[in-house]
């Protein structure tokens, strides 16, 4: 009988002990606390370049706003691929730790920022220190977690992110309209993630298939310092996780493969979403009400939407498998982003679509949770996680400015959130060519390595 079938009569969070769930507690906080930090500064940015510029340069705030929140993404996608290199050789549990403290002590120097500059130097750092946690988090909820219920663990993971925007959008409720200097205050709320950095030392434990695989690396590189040969596994393992990345063909094809897909919908995703408030905003204003009023609403509806999506996308993905769940979200990210920009007008009928719009569009990034680390070695898992899921942040930078331009050529939104929304396709016809790993041990991503590894030792005479 199969471990789902034993586990059948009871519920799933009860084949789980309280290491499971501590590690998941701290990875979903972390990438809490990083939705956070993000929205914090989409709702921060205006107020802060109000007080950081001269009134000369008021003009010039949407245009400084985006530098800095372009800054911050560049930061994020490169914090991203160096947090899953340092979480591969310093363990998952102290670059958590690490990470966690750097972005919250980093969110309070924002607070004492004298100039735009500085101001965009601080974000470009907290950017590195965001995109560092959520490789680090993912490949321990993986590594940790039961194969099982490891879909789960993932999607609530993942959960995280809007679950911080909306804790975002209730503190900037409660202190906005304190002063000119509200947002400073936003900003030294931010410290407070840095007080479970205790806690995570205390409580966390050190992944085991991390521990054996620094042990391993360890021994391989003492082998090399003694002056032998080494092949195969040895060899691999050596290797810097950037490179080990692309050395063995059968990785490197999962590499390019998960490259596309993430790369897709990043780009689909930013492309859209990024014109939601001033869309929602021209129908307000267009039937005479409220536009801010109802941009929030959109706002709030769209990511308790997107919450639902997260956590409703690992229960899919254990019932019925990662590659029918990812196909699904992506086909309707695909179909609902017409729908939405072309033939919604009712502005109350717009803020539902909008719920079931963020269910998908942003539901979607689970599979990146759930599914990205169970497709490569230990070795190189948070490497690749980090690489794969924030590369493409640098590319999609430009899908925001490509589809304002064409807001622009076109004449209007609806047809520039379909042309974009095209990217959707990419991820449709890559999925089918992943292997399926519903309910497989992560052994099986280590086996397949170790075949490539056994492959390349040598034959004895």
């Amino acid at each position: 009988m199969s471990k789902i079938g034993m586990i059948g009569s009871a519920p799933w969070y009860r084949s789980l002990d309280s290491a499971q769930w501590k590690a998941l507690v701290a990875s979903n906080l972390g990438w809490t606390f990083d939705g956070f930090e993000v929205f914090a500064l989409i709702l921060t940015v205006g107020a802060a370049l109000h007080q950081l510029l001269q009134a000369s340069q008021y003009k010039f705030i949407p245009a400084y706003a985006g530098a800095v929140i372009a800054i911050t993404v560049f930061g994020w996608g490169v914090g991203g691929l160096l947090g899953g290199i340092l979480a591969d050789y310093i363990g998952r549990k102290r670059s958590m730790a690490l990470t966690i403290l750097a972005y919250s002590l980093l969110t309070g120097l924002s607070a004492l920022s004298w100039s735009w500059l500085s101001f965009a130097v601080f974000r470009f750092l907290v950017g590195l220190a965001i995109g560092s946690e959520w490789a680090t988090g993912a490949s321990i909820t993986a590594e940790l977690w039961p194969d099982h219920a490891r879909g789960k663990g993932g999607a609530l993971l993942q959960c995280g992110f809007p679950l911080g925007s909306i804790i975002a959008s209730a503190v900037w409720v409660a202190i906005g309209t304190s002063g000119p200097s509200a947002w400073r205050f936003m900003y030294l709320v931010g410290v407070l993630p840095a007080l479970i950095t205790f806690w995570i030392i205390r409580n966390i434990p050190e992944s085991p298939r991390w521990e054996q695989s620094n042990r391993q690396r360890r021994a391989a590189r003492e082998l090399r310092r003694q002056g032998a040969v080494l092949h195969g596994e040895d060899a691999a393992i050596v290797r810097f996780t950037l490179v080990d990345m692309f050395a063995e063909p059968a990785v490197r094809m999962r590499l390019i493969l998960t490259f596309v897909m993430s790369l897709s919908v990043t780009i689909g995703y930013w492309g859209v979403s990024s014109f939601v408030p001033s869309y929602v905003g021209s129908v307000a204003t267009a039937a005479g009400l409220a536009a801010q009023r109802w941009v929030g609403l959109a706002g709030l509806v769209q990511n308790l939407g997107a919450l639902l999506g997260f956590f409703c996308f690992g229960f899919l993905a254990d019932a019925l498998g990662r590659k029918p769940t990812t196909l699904l979200y992506y086909l309707l990210s695909l179909i609902l982003t017409p729908i939405v920009y072309l033939l919604v007008k009712e502005i109350h009928l717009l803020l539902l679509v909008f719920a079931v719009f963020g269910f998908f569009t942003q539901g979607v990034f689970s599979w990146t949770a759930v599914w990205l680390p169970e497709l490569f070695p230990t070795r190189m898992r948070a490497t690749a996680a980090g690489f794969i899921f924030n590369t493409p942040r640098l590319i999609s930078a430009v899908a925001p400015l490509i589809a304002g331009s064409l807001i622009v050529s076109l004449g209007g939104y609806g047809m520039t959130a379909t042309i974009v929304a095209l990217f959707y396709i990419l991820g449709l016809i890559t999925v089918p060519f992943l292997p399926e790993t519903n309910g497989k041990p992560l052994t099986e991503a280590d086996a397949l390595s170790s075949a490539q590894a056994g492959r390349e030792r040598p034959q004895p005479a």
